[in-house]
């Protein structure tokens, strides 16, 4: 098995900012939607969370220097959760993050370094 990390990406801050009690639900049972697909297929969620508002995050730049409050980098996408995913089948694995891209929410899947490719 291998393991993966789903980044959701885009404007998180609008599940909090912008959008209507029903239009989060909607977006809540999307995913509820993607965890039924991934268990279907033979995927396990191994982790995962939703990440509060950007606002609330604490940044200190490469190299050290001062914490400061917010992202880094302004930028419009930020990451907004992940799933830590265990799988053998990458493409079923793409397939059922198109569930997440309908709620107009980038997604990233990026494979884990293995323990055994690092050097000890």
């Amino acid at each position: 098995m291998a393991d993966y990390t789903v980044l959701i990406v885009g404007d998180a801050d609008r599940w909090w900012t912008s959008m209507s009690l029903a239009e989060r639900k909607d977006g809540y049972a999307q995913y509820e939607r993607f965890g039924e697909a991934l268990a279907a297929g033979g995927h396990r969620v191994v982790g995962g969370a939703e990440l509060t508002r950007s606002s609330q995050s604490r940044s200190i730049p490469a190299g050290g220097g001062p914490v400061t409050e917010g992202p880094y980098a302004e930028t419009a996408e930020q990451v907004g959760g992940y799933y830590q995913i265990e799988t053998d089948d990458l493409d079923g694995l793409l397939e059922c993050c198109q569930i997440i891209a309908e709620t107009g929410d980038g997604v990233e899947v990026r494979p884990n370094v293995d323990p055994a490719d690092r050097p000890s």
